[in-house]
């Protein structure tokens, strides 16, 4: 196992489990999220910018490492994902470091695995449903 497959297991295990309560509220709440990161007038790679930089901020760890797998999976560079690290350490402030290196860590596992996965770099991994 490795650091980005524990995370996507556990989250899809999880996200299983919580679904299988079937409380209307929830599934409703998921929906909601999954259908925000759809494309629309913003494109998904710059929602997914967003949603990573929005997460620093707010000092998710899951919620970086799930937004630092759909910039991967949109094809984001490394320059890219730094300049959205650049924008959530200024708006956070010093505060985010911490989070901020867990996310360098993360992506690196994931530019790693995605080299080693071939030419598309992408590996498949299920999507729906979106929430953190």
């Amino acid at each position: 196992m490795s650091l980005t497959t524990d995370f996507n297991d556990y989250r899809e295990r999880m996200n299983e489990r919580v679904l299988s309560y079937d409380n209307k509220v929830i599934k409703r709440f998921f929906n909601l999220d999954t259908n925000t990161y759809a494309a629309g007038a913003i494109d998904v790679k710059t929602k997914e910018m967003l949603g990573l930089a929005c997460s620093l901020v707010l000092r998710c760890d899951d919620c970086v490492k799930y937004h630092l797998g759909k910039c991967q999976e949109e094809g984001l560079s490394d320059e890219e994902v730094f300049e959205v690290f650049s924008i959530a350490n200024l708006i956070g402030g010093s505060i985010v470091i911490p989070h901020f290196r867990r996310a360098v860590e993360y992506w690196e596992v994931l530019r790693a695995e995605a080299a080693l996965a071939g030419p598309t770099g992408h590996k498949s991994a299920p999507n729906p449903p979106h929430e953190h």
